[in-house]
């Protein structure tokens, strides 16, 4: 088994980095660490690597299909890696992004004005595809770990119930608070789903950071009918920038509907050969990469903890199921969203993403996939900016 060094700082500079290269998109300046985008500061695994150096010593990169056994079966064999899972490759289709899978999903299964229900706080991104795309978002308060993950179930039937609502956008693991949801509760969402003529779509795309015994279920072990599931190994495995995602689509008739939108209206037909590559690599050699990579992450969850504990003591932080963001409840330092982020950025020079951009400005969102001697550095900026905002 290969050792994995996360321990490793790469520098990221002018690599164009949307993390480390463009920091004052997001922050207002760029001398500050971030801890922002969902990458991660991690070299991809060897085996990844290696067949992409390998797939470059062919000089001609032209127009690639994805539909074929290598890449539909990797997936296959990943899912079935829980062996209580079972895939259908068939079920499997490719898609650039996960958006942009979520994005045709509800359009093929709602209309202009009609509603999408969604558990907030939630992915920055939903926000715009909702509503540039003509639909109206309607949120479900999902509480945190902090607050025990309750999840109002009465409200969620009330908004499904609605007739305008079509759509309930899933996240499993979720982004931010890093719930998980058990197969009971994917059940209990599905039945309410089915009793409303609502379409489910998970997205899943942090399914491999799972925490202790917690347990990651995917939606079509619960049905094949009216749901979709949305991934990629980009997040794991450190390869958004190769372009790539796929989309288990069980039913057929959607599942060819959904292939018209990408070939025929969007002209997708061909991969991208590099996303393709790395997919293919990842699932198939990968297992040893992510058992490691979770196990670093995990610590690098309970440093937060201790830290915090030490030194921050008035942060509310619960380590979450899954996921790398730490999702922090600040409301107790009484400053605004826009106070505390002056003096994080100004005084303590770190990117922390505030809540307020997920639903809920009570909260810090922290990305800790990165080396320990980074996380440590900027959990000292954080406490930094913290007592800058007291003195």
């Amino acid at each position: 088994m290969t050792d994995y060094h996360f321990d490793q700082v790469i520098d990221r500079h002018h690599t164009f980095s949307t993390q480390w290269d463009y920091i004052a998109d997001r922050f207002g300046r760029n001398d500050i660490l971030p801890f922002s985008i969902s990458d991660t500061d991690f070299a991809v695994p060897p085996v990844v690597q290696t067949a992409l150096f390998d797939r470059l010593q062919h000089p001609i990169y032209g127009y690639t299909r994805w539909n074929h056994a290598d890449f539909k079966t990797s997936i296959q064999h990943w899912f079935e890696r829980d062996k209580s899972v079972t895939v259908d490759p068939e079920w499997v289709v490719y898609s650039p992004s996960v958006v942009f899978s979520i994005a045709t999903l509800i359009r093929l299964h709602s209309e202009p004005n009609d509603s999408v229900a969604v558990f907030t706080p939630m992915y920055d991104a939903f926000y715009n595809v909702i509503a540039s795309n003509d639909r109206l978002l309607i949120p479900i308060r999902l509480q945190a770990a902090d607050e025990g993950y309750q999840l109002d179930w009465d409200s969620l039937a009330t908004t499904l119930a609605a007739p305008q609502t079509k759509v309930l956008l899933l996240t499993n693991p979720h982004n931010p608070t890093g719930r998980l949801f058990s197969k009971a509760e994917l059940q209990r969402l599905y039945q309410l789903c089915q009793q409303n003529h609502v379409f489910l779509i998970s997205d899943d795309i942090h399914r491999d950071i799972i925490y202790g015994d917690n347990r990651y279920v995917p939606i079509t072990e619960v049905a094949q009918n009216g749901v979709a599931l949305c991934c990629s190994g980009s997040k794991t495995f450190n390869t958004p920038g190769l372009i790539g995602s796929y989309v288990m689509i069980p039913d057929q008739t959607l599942r060819d509907r959904f292939l018209v939108e990408l070939k025929q209206k969007n002209a997708l037909s061909s991969v991208s050969i590099m996303g393709m590559t790395a997919q293919i690599a990842a699932y198939n050699g990968g297992s040893d990469y992510v058992d490691q990579l979770v196990a670093y992450l995990d610590g690098n969850m309970q440093m937060i903890a201790d830290f915090i504990d030490a030194e921050l003591p008035m942060i509310q932080f619960t380590r979450p199921q899954s996921t790398y963001l730490a999702w922090m409840n600040v409301s107790a330092l009484n400053l605004s969203s826009e106070a505390l982020q002056k003096h994080l950025i100004d005084d303590g020079k770190v990117g922390i993403m505030p809540g307020k951009t997920y639903g809920d400005s009570r909260y810090l969102r922290m990305n800790i996939a990165c080396p320990q001697v980074k996380l440590e550095e900027g959990l000292n900026r954080l406490a930094k900016g913290i007592q800058a905002a007291h003195v």
